[in-house]
């Protein structure tokens, strides 16, 4: 399993663990999300001479400073966790320890975490005093590929100070311009009102006006936010459209208010299993070509194969009785079933479908 898929996996556990409010303390978050978390970046948790719990150092006058876990290279720290209890809310935090104890190691970087949310910080700012902002946060419920990436840079195969620390200050003045444009788009400031105002209205930009342009100027970004989604989903829709082969495109056209059209072995694809399968392609995408993800029916099931390889499938359609049912096949080739009240419902499942097309793609590799 990938470094991505270990990560994905880490991130199921996260509702359950929510839900069930099974974790209350700062311990608990250390056991089970901390340290697993650590261990998918590389790091032997049980060796403390690569994973320490609670170093040690003396800072000025306190004596016995000590930071929750540091993680060691070559007898050094590189990396320190200071943990605190899932659900707290890390932006009302002072991180005490880790900004005490980062002046007098040779750590580069800090994170502060509840086991969920991780603010990665360093020193862009000031040499060896800890930013008051993090570079970098990584959610582990809302596990995106681009942050992933970002996230394997700490791992131990490919931990590399310095091209991490050259990416550290991109990374942190775009999620502070990202955060900026996101308070326009809500609430947008006088300042950026008048820079509108200006382009369009030939008048004076008096009080009045700036006011009038306020609500003007929110309905537009919102507006153009809707166009550009709409937009995006027309196209993907249209790729997805012409993707469909010829003969299923035929089905679809001969399935009219719920029937199917049954093949010469007497097998009937209806509309949801090929609505199913368009889904499924479109979870996809962004992993391999649309045209690789393909179907094949069956009396009992529908197989979404990779390759139209039996030996490489991706999941099964159990749409034929009364309760629809959706089969995701494991790394043991082993099919887990789990009910599902429409087919929308794939995409509560689309980080475990791509995790199959992942493993299947790394086999290939090796």
């Amino acid at each position: 399993m990938d470094f991505a898929d270990q990560i994905r996996e880490l991130s199921v556990r996260v509702p359950k663990l929510r839900q069930g409010d099974l974790i209350k303390t700062e311990e608990g978050t250390k056991n089970a999300l901390v340290m697993p978390f650590i261990a998918a970046l590389g790091y032997n948790v049980f060796d403390p001479t690569e994973v320490t719990p609670e170093l040690v150092a003396d800072v000025g006058v306190k004596k016995g400073e000590k930071v929750d876990y540091a993680i060691l290279r070559n007898g050094k720290p590189i990396m320190l966790f200071e943990c605190k209890c899932c659900g707290t809310d890390l932006n009302e935090v002072h991180a005490s320890q880790l900004y005490r104890y980062f002046s007098v190691t040779d750590a580069r970087f800090g994170i502060l975490t509840d086991g969920v949310i991780y603010h990665f910080y360093t020193d862009l700012d000031e040499p060896n005093k800890l930013d008051k902002k993090p570079f970098f946060i990584f959610d582990l419920s809302e596990t995106k590929d681009r942050d992933i990436d970002e996230l394997k840079r700490f791992t131990k195969p490919a931990f590399d100070v310095n091209r991490i620390l050259s990416s550290a200050a991109e990374l942190k003045y775009k999620g502070e311009i990202k955060q900026r444009i996101a308070e326009q788009f809500s609430e947008p400031s006088e300042d950026f009102v008048r820079l509108f105002a200006s382009k369009v209205y030939s008048g004076r930009l008096t009080q009045t006006v700036i006011s009038e342009f306020m609500d003007i100027t929110r309905q537009a970004l919102r507006l153009y936010i809707s166009e550009q989604i709409e937009n995006r989903l027309k196209s993907a829709l249209q790729q997805e459209t012409e993707s469909i082969s010829t003969d299923q495109k035929a089905q679809s056209k001969g399935a009219e208010n719920g029937q199917t059209k049954a093949d010469d072995n007497g097998i009937f694809t209806s509309e949801e299993e090929l609505e199913g399968h368009r889904i499924v392609r479109a979870i996809l995408r962004e992993l391999v070509d649309a045209k690789r993800v393909a179907l094949r029916d069956a009396k009992s099931y529908c197989a979404i194969l990779l390759d139209d390889n039996n030996r490489k499938a991706i999941c099964r359609l159990r749409f034929n009785s009364s309760r629809k049912q959706l089969g995701i096949i494991n790394e043991q080739k082993e099919e887990e079933i789990v009910p599902i009240e429409s087919v929308d419902d794939i995409y509560k499942y689309a980080d475990r479908l791509k995790a199959v097309v992942a493993h299947y793609d790394k086999l290939a590799q090796v």
